[in-house]
């Protein structure tokens, strides 16, 4: 089962998360096999984290939860918050699979966060530059809650626009880039 997970940095948390960075990338390699995108959020200058992104298949939602919940970050107090919601590979593949590449470019989290019936449940025409998209959706998979988005785009602007317009109760519009281990 695949889970889109989005840690959101508590201010000021930069040293600690700093500090702890070899610690998160050794807890991140046991899911290796699994991970289908990864990578911070960061300030709109690209300079400083704001959170942690994480899509990641997993056998079941107990497992997502700990995934989440034990990340060391987390448990040391880096993050103020946790999203967690399963998530569906509408391109069926991985960000390393992405054909524009780690870098060039702008790269964006986009969250749709969802009420009323679904929206985007296609991949839009534009695929060239969705890096990883899908709903978010409930533990069982039944209930639409919304929809991820990483994509590279000239501005906030163009990567809101990846989303449909009036169909969510917020669309958040995050500067973001590829993660893991520098090679």
């Amino acid at each position: 089962m695949e889970f889109f997970c989005y840690h959101r940095d508590r201010p000021g948390s930069v040293p600690l998360r700093n500090e702890l960075l070899e610690e998160h990338w050794s807890y991140m390699d046991q899911y290796a096999k699994g991970m289908i995108a990864r990578g911070p959020t960061l300030t709109g200058d690209g300079e400083t984290p704001t959170g942690s992104v994480h899509i990641v298949d997993v056998p079941d939602p107990a497992a997502a939860r700990a995934f989440a919940l034990e990340e060391p970050g987390y448990q040391a107090g880096v993050y103020r918050d946790v999203l967690l919601r399963r998530w569906r590979n509408l391109l069926g593949r991985t960000m390393w699979d992405y054909p524009g590449g780690r870098t060039g470019g702008n790269r964006y989290l986009v969250l749709g966060l969802g009420t009323g019936h679904a929206a985007d449940l296609a991949v839009p025409r534009d695929r060239d530059e969705l890096i990883a998209y899908g709903p978010l959706l409930s533990d069982n998979g039944t209930a639409w809650l919304g929809t991820a988005a990483l994509v590279r785009a000239p501005d906030p602007d163009s990567a809101r626009a990846v989303l449909a317009p009036g169909r969510y109760a917020d669309i958040e519009v995050h500067s973001w880039q590829f993660g893991g281990r520098p090679s």
